[in-house]
């Protein structure tokens, strides 16, 4: 027989079994006695997680001693590594930080408590503001980072 017969014979298999009913109907099988519920009981509701927090300090008394958690919390629980230390900042990086928020801060402030607010300030505080980005936007470099290695990963 070549591949094509046969396949052109499970083909006529699939058309003349269309109309049949499927062998194994889920409707048949039985019910696991398991999942049965006794005649006059019914299934008591999940409780809502307000009630959960009002069972939780009604029945469950609080351990306010202070003493260790059990054993067991130590295992459920993920513990992340403490964070690395944040890297050290240059001072040109500390004062384009510091004028990047200082001089808006400036502003605010001077307009919330009313201060007198000369031309001359606006304008140290707005352009405090501008060389602080440019500061920051100049410094960011456009090329990876030098402890990145020889491999860029995938590259697009």
């Amino acid at each position: 027989m070549t591949p094509q017969s046969d396949e052109d014979e499970v083909w006529r298999q699939i058309v003349a079994s269309f109309n049949e009913s499927a062998g194994d109907d889920p409707a048949d099988r039985p019910w696991p006695d398991r999942e049965n519920v006794p005649d006059g009981e019914e299934p008591t509701p999940k409780p809502t997680p307000e009630e959960l927090d009002e069972v939780d300090e009604v029945d469950e008394p609080r351990d306010e001693t202070g003493d260790e958690p059990a054993e067991d919390d130590d295992h459920d629980h993920y513990v992340p590594p403490p964070p690395p230390p944040l890297p050290k900042a240059d001072l040109v990086t500390r004062v384009a930080w510091t004028a990047l928020f200082g001089g808006p801060a400036y502003l605010l402030l001077a307009a919330m408590l009313k201060l007198p607010m000369d031309p001359w300030i606006v304008f140290t505080a707005v352009a405090s503001f501008i060389g602080g980005f440019v500061a920051l936007v100049v410094r960011m470099g456009d090329g990876p980072p030098n402890d990145s290695g020889w491999d860029d990963g995938a590259v697009i």
